[in-house]
């Protein structure tokens, strides 16, 4: 049977599909596993296809977390039997993930890592602790704890779950899944998934916001869809429409009318939607994504690239970012 007559004749299996998604979404996690293992087994695919279609990057990256944090809680249940019944090893898991040539065991029970993997899975994970600077790097290899190792896994799960996503979907799949492609959308529309940052620093900009500001502060002319991806993204980071049009002031042609108007209507203050920053793919399309670093090899949105550096930036740090910019708008309402 293929994928045309599952999802068209296999309602159990579109039904698990759909709850999949939608509880990634709402709760990070891929609900309840159903009795039949077929059923199971089936819904994984379908889940990837209606998660395609949807074609949403919090969609996609809320998805393959909780696919990813489901594994990772059977794959060690398995690891830590000691009946001898455990359906998979860690050993094999290492193997399926390409691994196995990077992993070695050593004698006080921890694993040593080669440090070209240990970047790709730990550059995205929070806390200084997987810092390449904190660990003790010798002869190419990163130590790592058994514990920290499954964490890795986590991520490698992660990282295949994401591989191909959004898929080219043929007609005839995308019209059979009309229906949960739509519910899976009302919930996305239901949900707040903007994240409250009340903190901006431009230093932990990702490049392409980065490069973006520098040429604005230069007053470089930008194109249409390069003002609109930085716009977007100050304002989903908390920057108000008086703070934005600041920035454009120095830039050739700026006229203060149209710009306000634009940064309210992308902002959602004069439209009915509130646009959010172009995904990385996006960005790469317009040639609007600059300067790669490491972290951007694992992160497919702007504002998740931002989150993680706030995540892992010292707290003082930010306090004194918060407290300077209070300031600044403290002295601007009494100069005005």
């Amino acid at each position: 049977m293929d994928l045309v007559e599952v999802v068209r004749e296999e309602d159990a299996v579109v039904e698990r599909a759909s709850e999949r998604v939608a509880s990634a979404i709402a709760d990070r996690d891929v609900g309840e596993s159903v009795a039949s293992d077929r059923v199971e087994l089936l819904s994984y695919p379908v889940a990837r296809v209606i998660v395609s279609l949807v074609d949403e990057n919090v969609c996609t990256r809320y998805y393959a977390e909780a696919e990813a944090s489901r594994a990772a809680e059977r794959f060690r249940e398995d690891f830590g039997r000691e009946d001898g019944r455990a359906a998979i090893t860690r050993r094999a898991v290492l193997r399926e993930f390409d691994l196995g040539d990077a992993v070695t065991p050593q004698r006080d029970g921890g694993f040593a890592v080669g440090v070209a993997a240990y970047l790709r899975h730990a550059s995205s994970l929070r806390g200084d602790e997987w810092r390449l600077v904190n660990r003790a790097l010798a002869v190419g290899d990163v130590p790592v704890s058994e514990p920290e190792l499954d964490d890795l896994l986590r991520e490698a799960v992660e990282e295949r779950v994401k591989d191909g996503l959004p898929l080219q979907v043929p007609d005839a799949i995308g019209d059979a899944l009309d229906e949960p492609v739509a519910s899976i959308r009302e919930t996305l529309a239901d949900l707040d998934l903007t994240r409250e940052i009340d903190t901006v620093v431009p230093d932990l900009f990702p490049p392409c916001m980065q490069h973006l500001l520098d040429a604005v502060q230069r007053g470089d002319h930008l194109p249409h869809h390069s003002r609109f991806a930085l716009t977007a993204f100050l304002g989903n980071i908390g920057l108000s429409t008086d703070e934005i049009v600041e920035l454009y002031e120095v830039n050739p042609g700026f006229g203060e009318e149209m710009t306000r108007y634009q940064t309210d209507h992308i902002k959602g203050e004069s439209s009915p939607t509130e646009y959010t920053a172009p995904s990385c793919a996006t960005m790469q399309a317009y040639g609007d994504c600059v300067n790669p670093d490491a972290l951007c090899e694992h992160i497919s949105h702007p504002l998740s690239y931002y989150e993680a550096k706030i995540d892992d930036a010292d707290e003082e740090e930010l306090e004194d970012w918060r407290e300077g910019r209070d300031g600044d708008e403290e002295s601007a309402d009494a100069d005005a």
